[in-house]
Parts: structure tokens; sequence; C-alpha cells
């Protein structure tokens, strides 16, 4: 969020460099790269924490950067220009509030995907090591068992389906809550 806000706001090379690093993050394949970061630092949770904090900024980057940009020419902010506020102030004041509702929805979307991520890392080895409990692990486990107990895979399988459909959901519903056009009048 910070590195959107400043790339946002203090348009020019600041915003030329935050725009590149993140184009360049946005077009690696985001479990391809955390699968590599992961394999090169070793399998532990602090590592996956890593790897998919990672993959994970420049969505959220983007995001915040576009909703700064589009809050900057606004009326608000430059009447808190013209009355002497700080860039800090018009910042944590003005921009960021007004731009939190796209990102908590965006939040829910990210941990979604976060959760399948973490899973199909676990399933490969790559993420959570026993004996801490994964979805992913439990399924890699129970993958030599699936003709005779199909409900050992079966049932974390379900509880990712569910996690990630009631994320998803929520972040659904939160965009119809916040988003001020989709209000009735």
């Amino acid at each position: 969020m910070l590195l959107g806000l400043l790339a946002g706001f203090y348009s020019g090379r600041i915003d030329d460099l935050v725009t590149g690093l993140t184009n360049v993050m946005l077009a690696l394949p985001r479990l391809l790269f955390a699968l590599a970061i992961v394999a090169a630092l070793g399998p532990s949770l602090f590592n996956l924490f890593i790897a998919l904090g990672a993959v994970g900024w420049p969505a959220i980057c983007r995001l915040v950067r576009a909703q700064t940009l589009s809050l900057c020419g606004k009326d608000f902010v430059e009447s808190a220009r013209a009355i002497g506020a700080t860039d800090l102030r018009i910042i944590t004041r003005h921009i960021l509030p007004n731009a939190l509702s796209p990102i908590v929805v965006m939040g829910t979307v990210g941990m979604a995907q976060t959760i399948l991520a973490e899973a199909s890392l676990s399933f490969l080895g790559l993420g959570v090591q026993p004996p801490t409990p994964s979805w992913g692990s439990m399924m890699s486990r129970a993958h030599a068992y699936i003709w005779h107990a199909p409900w050992l895979m079966l049932f974390p399988g379900l509880a990712i389906f569910v996690a990630v459909l009631g994320l998803n959901l929520l972040g659904d519903g939160m965009r119809d809550a916040l988003d001020p056009r989709l209000r009735r009048r």
C-alpha cells in the first residue's frame, strides 16, 4: 500500500520506478514465482510467508496507485493543499480513507488466492511442514489412499473450496456495500 500511495501521490521518477517494478512482478506467473522462492529458501512456514508476500504485493500496489491518482485531482485534496496541509496529512487524512474500500475488497479476494497458493505449495511439499496442519499437506498425505479412503482428500478439498468461496462472496458483498455507485438512491 505504501508503495502505491507514494507512486500515485509523487508522480515522476518514483511513479516510474514503482510502476516498472510492479509490471515486472505482475508479468511473472504468481504460483511459479512463489514456488521458486520457497525452493530457493527451503520449505518452512516463514519462507512460505516471504514467498506469498513477494507475489501478493503488486496487485495491491497497482490498485492503491490508481486510487491515489484518481483522488489527487479531487477538490478536497486541492482544498487541503490550499490551506497548507502537509503531504503526510493529505495522504493519511484524505487519500487513504477514501481509497480504503476497494483495498478491503481486494484484500478478501487476495486472501482467497493466498489460501489456494499456500495449499498448492504445501501439497507439493514446499509449504507448511508437518506436524503443522495445512489443507494442502493433508491432501498430499491422503493422495496415496485416494482409492481406499477418498474422504481423506475430500474433506480438506472441501475446506479449501468453502474458505475460498466464502472469501470471494464476502469480497463481492463488501464491494456491493462499499461502492457508492452501486448504492440505491
